[in-house]
C-alpha cells in the first residue's frame, strides 16, 4: 500500500508532463478504436455491396455456369432444390433466376448486355433491386415489364413506357427468339458495368423465351445470419451439392473481395503497432525524465535499504497508474467520436473496388472488445515500456547517485 501511495502522488509531482503523456497514451487507444470502428465499417460496406445488390449470400448453380455464363448450364431439376432450401430454417429469402447474353434494341440503337429473369416477389428477399429504381416502378409480374440501367437508358434513347425487343439464343434449339418488352423502370446501382449491361425482366417470360420452362440457371440466397454463408462446410451446402451442382457462399463466388477484406483484417493489427512504438518511446522518456528528476532520493531509498525490486514496483505502479488515467480519458473519447461517426459517417467520396460501389459516407462501428481488449492492450504497452527504465531505476548506485545530486 505504501508503494501505491508513492506512485500516485509522484505522478503528480510534475502535472504537466504527466498529463502531457497521458494525453499521448489516450490518444493511442482512441485512433486505435476509431481505426477499427471504420475498418469493420469498411468490410460490412464492401460486403453488403455485394450481398445486397444482386449476388446474394449464396448461390445455387450448375457446375461450370459461372465460368462464361454458358446458357446450357441450368438446372434441369430445380424444384428438389428448392424445397431444401425451403425446409432450411437459416435460409430467410431465395430468388430463382435465369441469366442469358443477348441484345437489347430500341428503335434508336442497339447494345449488348446480360438479361436477368428474376421472380418479382421472391427477388425481393434477396437483392435491392427495387432500392435501385430511381424513375418508374420495380417489376409487377406482367410478362412483357422490364427494368433497364439509366446508361442503358441513355443508350437506347428511351424513356419509361418505350418499347425495347430482346433478341437471345433458345437453349435447346440455339435459333434466335425475340420478345418485346415496356420499360418500366430505370434502376441505378452505382456500378456502370452493372447499370450498362444488365436488364431485368419476369422469370415466367423469360423462360418462355429461351425454352427454358421449368429450367433455372441460378438461386441467390439470403440468410437471417450473413456469418453463415461463411461456413463453407454448412449442412444446406452439403445438401445442395451434387454431381451436376454446386452450392456456393460469396466468399467463394467473389474470392478477390475476400482477399481484399482478409487484409483491411490486418490493418487494425498494423496501425496499432506504429502506434504503441511510438508510444512507447513517449512513454519510456517519460519515465527516464521523472526518474533522473528523483535520482537524489532513489540514491537515499537505496542506502537505507530499499531493495531493487521495490524500486521496480514502484516505478511499474506508477506507469500502471498512468495507463489506466490514460485509458479512462481514451475509452470515453473514442466511444464518443466512433458513436458519433457510426450515425453520421465519415465522408468517403465516391470509389469502385472490384465492383463495389463506395459512395458517400462510411459509418464505423461499435463493437465491444473495441472498449475490452484495446485498453487491456494499451495498458500492457505501458507496463512494458516502463521495465526498462524501472530496472535502471533499481540499479541506481547510491553514492553515484549523492555525487550526481551535488
Amino acid at each position: 500500500m505504501l508503494s501505491l501511495k508513492l506512485a500516485w502522488r509522484n505522478l503528480f509531482r510534475n502535472t504537466r508532463r504527466t498529463i502531457l503523456t497521458s494525453i499521448l497514451i489516450s490518444s493511442s487507444l482512441v485512433v486505435l478504436i476509431l481505426v477499427d470502428g471504420m475498418t469493420l465499417g469498411m468490410v460490412d460496406l464492401m460486403v453488403g455491396g455485394i450481398t445486397h445488390t444482386l449476388e446474394g449470400e449464396a448461390q445455387v448453380l450448375r457446375k461450370g455456369f459461372r465460368n462464361n455464363f454458358g446458357v446450357e448450364y441450368y438446372l434441369e431439376d430445380p424444384e428438389p432444390l428448392i424445397d431444401i432450401i425451403k425446409a432450411d430454417d437459416s435460409v430467410s429469402g431465395f430468388g430463382p433466376r435465369i441469366i442469358v447474353g443477348g441484345m437489347i434494341a430500341s428503335s434508336y440503337n442497339t447494345t449488348g448486355g446480360l438479361i436477368y429473369g428474376v421472380d418479382a416477389e421472391q427477388e425481393l428477399g434477396v437483392s435491392r433491386i427495387q432500392e435501385a429504381i430511381i424513375e418508374g416502378h420495380y417489376l409487377s409480374g406482367e410478362s412483357r415489364e422490364i427494368l433497364i440501367g439509366k446508361p442503358m437508358a441513355d443508350l437506347l434513347e428511351v424513356e419509361l413506357g418505350d418499347r425495347i425487343i430482346i433478341t437471345a439464343a433458345a437453349v435447346d434449339s440455339n435459333e434466335i427468339a425475340q420478345e418485346l418488352f415496356r420499360v418500366k423502370g430505370i434502376f441505378e446501382f452505382g456500378p456502370e458495368e452493372m447499370d450498362k449491361n444488365l436488364v431485368f425482366i419476369n422469370l415466367e417470360i423469360g423462360q418462355q423465351l429461351l425454352g427454358m420452362q421449368g429450367h433455372l440457371h441460378q438461386i441467390a440466397i439470403r440468410f437471417h445470419d450473413p456469418e453463415t454463408s461463411k461456413d463453407t462446410d454448412l449442412p444446406l451446402f452439403a445438401a445442395l451439392t451434387t454431381n451436376e451442382t454446386e452450392a456456393l457462399g460469396w466468399l467463394d463466388l467473389q474470392p478477390a473481395i475476400g482477399g481484399i477484406i482478409e487484409m483491411t483484417n490486418y490493418s487494425t493489427a498494423i496501425v496499432g503497432t506504429v502506434l504503441f512504438m511510438l508510444t512507447s518511446l513517449g512513454v519510456i522518456n517519460s519515465m527516464f525524465m521523472s526518474i533522473y528528476e528523483r535520482i537524489y532520493e532513489f540514491g537515499v531509498a537505496k542506502a537505507i535499504g530499499t531493495t531493487p525490486w521495490q524500486i521496480i514496483q514502484l516505478v511499474l505502479f506508477e506507469a500502471l497508474f498512468l495507463a489506466l488515467m490514460s485509458c479512462v480519458f481514451g475509452l470515453v473519447i473514442g466511444y464518443m467520436l466512433t458513436n458519433y461517426f457510426s450515425t453520421s459517417g465519415i465522408p468517403f467520396g465516391t470509389a469502385e473496388v472490384a465492383g463495389v460501389l463506395i459512395d458517400g459516407n462510411m459509418y464505423t462501428k461499435l463493437a465491444a472488445y473495441q472498449f475490452i481488449n484495446f485498453p487491456v492492450y494499451v495498458t500492457l504497452l505501458t507496463l512494458v515500456a516502463a521495465i526498462y527504465p524501472a530496472i535502471f531505476a533499481s540499479r541506481i548506485v547510491p553514492s553515484q547517485a549523492l555525487q550526481r545530486s551535488l
